[in-house]
C-alpha cells in the first residue's frame, strides 16, 4: 500500500482526516484554496461521538481543556417556559464524556497545531483530480501537480471533487431555513451551559464558553437569498419578545460580528463516498442540517475510521471499501434524523401540533431523552493505535 495522500480542504474534517493518516505513519499533505487562515466562525458543541474521535486522534484533552462542558440547559418556549431539561452528568455518566462547547477558531487552532506546519499548504485550490492508470491519483492545483496514492476530499458542501465524482448527482439543496450567529464581545450573565428556543419558524439558541462569552444563533425559516441590511436590528425586532437572556445576548454582539449563512445540506444520499483511491469525507459526503449538532463530529468520525482503514487492509482500495461501508449509513441515517429534528422543532407552525409536540416533551422522562440522544453519541471509535 502506498503511503502518500492528499487532503483537499483545510476545515475540521479535512484537518482531522490528516492527524490521522500522519498517526498511522503516512505522508500528508493538505492543500487549502484560502490564502490566510483566518480562523473565522463562531461556536461549536461536540458530542460524545465527537469527543472520542479527537482522544483517538491525540486532541482531545487539550479541546477538554480549552471548553465548557454542557451540564445546564435545555429547551424552551420563547415565553420562557421549560419543554426538556439537559442533564448533561447523566450524558456524561452514559458516554464516560460530556457534550462541550468552544470556539470554531480554537478547534481549528487545535488540529492545525497537531499536524506538521509543512503539511499545510494554503492558497491552493484543487481544480482537477485525476486517477491515472499506475494506481496513483494526480491534483492539479494551477500549474503545480501533486501525485499520491489517496485523495481525501474534505472541500465541504460544495465540493468540487464530488462534483468530478458524481456529475449527475443534484448538489447541495437549500433547507428553507438562514442562520445568523455570533460570539458576543464580552462575557454575558448566563446561568446555563446550553439552550434552545423554539418558536414557529425561528429558534434560538446559545453555548456558553469557558471565559463566558457566548455563541448566539437565531435560525430563520426564509427563503434563499433572503439578506438585512442591519442583521442585529432585524434579530433585536424579532426577538425583542422572546425570554430573556435572548436581549442580553443580541445586546452583548457587536453588528460586525454576526455572519449569516443560508444552510443546505445534501438532502439526495451520494450513492458511495469513495472511488477508487479518492474519498468524500465530510460535508463533501453528507452534509446535514445543524439540528442534531453532528454535522462536525460525524466529520470527526469519518476521519478516524478511515485512518484505522487504512492500517488495518492491505491495499488502499479495500481501505475505502471498508470505509464506504461503516461510514455511509451511519452518516445518513444521522443526517435523515437531523432533518426529522428541524420538523418536529421550530419548522412547526400549525398551532395544534405545536401544543402536542410541547405537551409531549414536557412528559417524556428523562431517562427516555437520554436513551434518545445517545443513539447518535454513543459511538466507539476503531483504534488508530
Amino acid at each position: 500500500m502506498g503511503s502518500r495522500a492528499v487532503v483537499v480542504g483545510g476545515g475540521i474534517g479535512g484537518l482531522a482526516a490528516a492527524i490521522g493518516l500522519d498517526r498511522i505513519g503516512w505522508e500528508v499533505t493538505v492543500v487549502e484554496r484560502a490564502a490566510v487562515l483566518q480562523d473565522a466562525g463562531a461556536g461549536i458543541s461536540l458530542a460524545a461521538n465527537g469527543m472520542r474521535a479527537l482522544d483517538e486522534l491525540g486532541v482531545g484533552q487539550a479541546l477538554r481543556d480549552a471548553s465548557r462542558g454542557q451540564y445546564t440547559g435545555g429547551t424552551r418556549t420563547p415565553r420562557g417556559r421549560w419543554l426538556t431539561r439537559m442533564d448533561g452528568a447523566a450524558l456524561e455518566e452514559a458516554v464516560g464524556t460530556p457534550i462541550v462547547g468552544i470556539p470554531r477558531s480554537t478547534l481549528h487552532r487545535l488540529l492545525r497545531d497537531s499536524l506538521p506546519a509543512a503539511s499545510l499548504v494554503v492558497g491552493f485550490e484543487a481544480a482537477s483530480v485525476r486517477q491515472t492508470g499506475q494506481g496513483t491519483v494526480r491534483v492539479g492545483c494551477g500549474e503545480t501537480v501533486l501525485e499520491a496514492d489517496l485523495v481525501v476530499a474534505a472541500d465541504g458542501i460544495r465540493s468540487t471533487v464530488r462534483g468530478h465524482l458524481f456529475p449527475d448527482h443534484p448538489g447541495p439543496v437549500h433547507s428553507g431555513s438562514t442562520v445568523l450567529r455570533a460570539i458576543t464581545e464580552h462575557a454575558v450573565d448566563l446561568h446555563t451551559d446550553f439552550e434552545l428556543t423554539w418558536g414557529r419558524g425561528a429558534e434560538f439558541g446559545h453555548i456558553t464558553f469557558l471565559d463566558g462569552r457566548a455563541e448566539w444563533h437565531a435560525a430563520l425559516d426564509l427563503p434563499a437569498g433572503t439578506w438585512f441590511a442591519d442583521p442585529l436590528a432585524e434579530l433585536r425586532r424579532r426577538f425583542r419578545t422572546w425570554h430573556d437572556p435572548i436581549p442580553a445576548l443580541l445586546d452583548a454582539t457587536l453588528p460586525e460580528a454576526v455572519l449569516h449563512h443560508d444552510v443546505h445540506e445534501l438532502r439526495m444520499p451520494l450513492p458511495s463516498f469513495t472511488a477508487g483511491r479518492i474519498a468524500l469525507l465530510g460535508d463533501a459526503a453528507h452534509a446535514m442540517t445543524p439540528n442534531l449538532g453532528q454535522g462536525a463530529c460525524q466529520a470527526l468520525e469519518d476521519a478516524v475510521t478511515l485512518a484505522a482503514a487504512l492500517r488495518s487492509e492491505s491495499t488502499v482500495e479495500a481501505a475505502l471499501v471498508r470505509y464506504d461501508a461503516e461510514r455511509r449509513p451511519r452518516s445518513q441515517a444521522v443526517a435523515r434524523a437531523a432533518r426529522q429534528a428541524g420538523r418536529m422543532g421550530r419548522q412547526l407552525s400549525h398551532p395544534l401540533a405545536v401544543g402536542l409536540r410541547n405537551t409531549a416533551m414536557r412528559l417524556t422522562p428523562s431517562r427516555i431523552a437520554t436513551r434518545m440522544i445517545l443513539r447518535h453519541h454513543a459511538w466507539t471509535p476503531p483504534s488508530l493505535r
